[in-house]
């Protein structure tokens, strides 16, 4: 799909390439229009020259991108589409403050009306201006090595995204996005809460294009490596591997204890007030009530028409109503893994399947929740798909495959399935649920499980395991007990295995740092197809 330096077949290769005044840059070079010139335009090769043939086995747009190290701009609707979200902020904030003294104006309804669409032109026009400059103060551009962006009206900004440690690639059609044809590309980059680079917004084929480049030469694909076999079209193939029906969604969602919660609440306001003949508890309730029903809601849109694919370049997600979101993980970007089967969902045998992934715990917390789940709701069968695509080592740890392990994770007890269980004194500290606790070891993973209600089970790869913590309270310590936490990057599953006996804690804390150094010496490259060009 991508390769490790420019490439065309009317470039010359080699010794005798053409260098100082007789190279063709700047404006002669033969780029296309929507291209602005920039510093470092033609001057920098975003990647290695290779053999003309080779190079001519690369479609032309994603050659396009790999070749030019120019400066290009986002599509010139873009200060359209952000000009309505200022007018839009700056209008609820002066309703929410000024709602009442709005109200209390004693003028005619026209009048008001006017002042009112006054001011929101006043905003657009505002609003616009300032979308305009910012646009022509962004720019982006892509070589071999970074995705590199540079932005800001008063202060300005320049980011730097190695490919190297990209840890996922979405594609999002936000709804007025999508009448325009237009879609945004967020790259999530190992990090911390700023790690993020978004490019909004692009042409649909033009966000593909440069999604498929970053993954390519994030993969560390050579062309020169190709040998006399013919490259992958722009975008990678897929195999479709999961798809949620969106009945399966309504009824995991009512199936939800958010969902019961409400209704169980909802009753007993409507009980209360029929009771006290007051409408005041409904009333009461009522912003509570928008703000439980609005978080029910995203998460079924945000999990709509889920389908799950398998790719070279990794996982594709793609789910979404009103927004459409196309995810894909790269390999082994995955660093913690939990799945999770709350109560209502045994009789089904459905389960929920979430991911740390570096860089998505950045954004708001039920967003965040959402952009790491990689399978909202499936059946036992799905579920083993995923973890095959997910963690395709964890298949080879026992005897019984993947699915084996985690069903004895979370449906096993006490030492069932191989696993260390916690001691019997644990039952005075977690009377519920401490039969359930314990951890096994497998020759690539390490897996925790706990929980009755909601039962779970965390799976952490060694080579993922960031650092080890060792955590005794004064009742653990008067009991003999111990937890260990097994640190991952940020996101939804936290590792630990509570009230195990202190022994058991302090050489399961040595162990598993041997293990963790030793499979991260033995680890494959960040660019897991590098010297590779035939996938």
């Amino acid at each position: 799909m991508s390769g490790t330096g420019p490439v065309g077949p009317e470039r010359p290769v080699g010794p005798e390439r053409p260098v100082g005044p007789e190279r063709p840059v700047g404006p002669e070079r033969p780029d296309g229009p929507e291209r602005p010139d920039g510093p470092g335009r033609g001057d920098e090769a975003a990647l290695e020259v290779v053999d003309a043939a080779v190079a001519g086995r690369l479609d032309a747009p994603t050659r396009a991108v790999l070749e030019d190290a120019g400066w290009r701009r986002l599509h010139p609707v873009t200060p359209v589409l952000r000009a309505w979200k200022i007018v839009a902020a700056v209008l609820a904030f002066a309703v929410v403050q000024n709602g009442d003294e709005l109200l209390r104006i004693d003028v005619e309804a026209w009048l008001l009306a006017l002042v009112v669409l006054g001011g929101l032109l006043v905003l657009a026009v505002v609003g616009a201006v300032y979308s305009a400059i910012a646009w022509r103060r962004t720019r982006y551009r892509v070589d071999a090595e970074a995705v590199r962006v540079e932005r800001g009206v008063l202060w300005r900004q320049q980011r730097s995204a190695q490919l190297d440690r990209l840890q996922a690639v979405d594609v999002v059609r936000p709804l007025l996005g999508r009448l325009f044809g237009l879609a945004e590309l967020r790259l999530e980059v190992a990090g911390g809460s700023g790690s993020k680079v978004s490019l909004a917004y692009l042409r649909e084929d033009e966000a593909q294009r440069v999604r498929n480049a970053l993954l390519a030469a994030a993969a560390g694909l050579r062309l020169d490596d190709a040998g006399g076999g013919a490259l992958s079209a722009p975008e990678a193939p897929q195999r479709p591997v999961v798809h949620v029906p969106p009945a399966r969604l309504v009824a995991a969602t009512l199936r939800s204890a958010s969902t019961v919660l409400v209704l169980l609440a909802a009753v007993a306001l409507v009980v209360g007030s029929v009771a006290a003949r007051s409408t005041t508890p409904l009333v009461a309730a009522l912003p509570g009530a928008v703000g439980v029903v609005s978080a029910v809601w995203q998460r079924f849109t945000r999990g709509f028409n889920f389908t799950v694919a398998e790719s070279p370049d990794g996982m594709r997600l793609t789910h979404g109503l009103l927004e459409l979101r196309s995810q894909t993980l790269p390999p082994g970007r995955v660093q913690a893994l939990r799945i999770t089967q709350p109560l209502l969902w045994r009789r089904p045998g459905w389960w929920r399947v979430q991911v740390n992934v570096a860089g998505y715990a950045a954004g708001p917390g039920e967003a965040a929740q959402e952009a790491s789940t990689v399978l909202p709701v499936g059946t036992e069968e799905e579920l083993a798909r995923v973890l095959a695509i997910v963690l395709p080592a964890l298949g080879a740890s026992g005897p019984g495959g993947a699915l084996d392990l985690v069903r004895d994770g979370l449906t096993g007890r006490d030492d069932d399935g191989g696993y260390t269980p916690v001691p019997r004194a644990a039952r005075w500290l977690d009377p519920v649920s401490w039969r359930r606790g314990g951890y096994l070891v497998t020759e690539h993973a390490f897996l925790a499980r706990g929980g009755r209600v909601v039962r779970r089970l965390d799976v952490v790869p060694h080579a993922r395991t960031q650092s080890l913590g060792l955590a005794q309270g004064p009742l653990q310590r008067r009991l003999g007990l111990a937890g260990v936490a097994l640190h991952s990057t940020s996101g939804p599953v936290k590792p630990r295995v509570d009230h195990l006996a202190a022994p058991v804690a302090a050489r399961l804390l040595a162990e598993q740092s041997q293990r963790a150094r030793a499979a991260r010496a033995a680890a494959g490259p960040e660019r897991w197809m590098a010297g590779r060009a035939d996938d």
